[in-house]
């Protein structure tokens, strides 16, 4: 298995999202890479936005049923939960780096979860927190 590579909630919104004629294919073509080598790494908070964001956000979006499904996928990921330990390290984090609540949380998690980057659209790509990278996949 490959070092783990933490994934956020944009990428997988990208991989379903048929609007996304560019971004679309990229975010699929890694989340495939991802299962294959089994390096995929994610959090509760990331499945949580998924399943609201693919379910009301997308156009044309998932079913309720499409959604979870995916989410019973993603188990496989082993997803990292948000305890409180989590939520004072995102406290710790947002602090220092002067970042969103949910990205903390986001950071935190690929943190705790030694993972060898973060994989967002979001977080600015190339910024290292706490020793974690963050990669835009969409950035050439």
């Amino acid at each position: 298995m490959s070092a783990k590579r933490f994934v956020d909630t944009n990428i997988l919104l990208y991989a379903k999202d048929a609007s996304e004629t560019e971004k679309q294919p990229i975010a699929a073509a890694l989340i495939q890479e991802l299962w294959e080598t089994r390096s995929g790494c994610l959090s509760t908070q990331v499945l949580n936005e998924y399943y609201v964001n693919a379910t009301q956000k997308l156009k044309p979006g998932l079913t309720q049923v499409e959604a979870w499904a995916d989410l019973e996928a993603l188990q496989a990921w082993e997803p990292i939960p948000i305890g409180f330990n989590l939520l004072a390290k995102g406290f710790n984090i947002q602090s220092r780096y002067q970042l969103s609540w949910w990205d903390s949380l986001i950071v935190a998690a690929a943190v705790d979860s030694n993972c060898k980057e973060i994989l967002s659209e979001d977080l600015a790509s190339g910024q290292v927190y706490d020793g974690v990278p963050v990669i835009n996949p969409f950035v050439s």
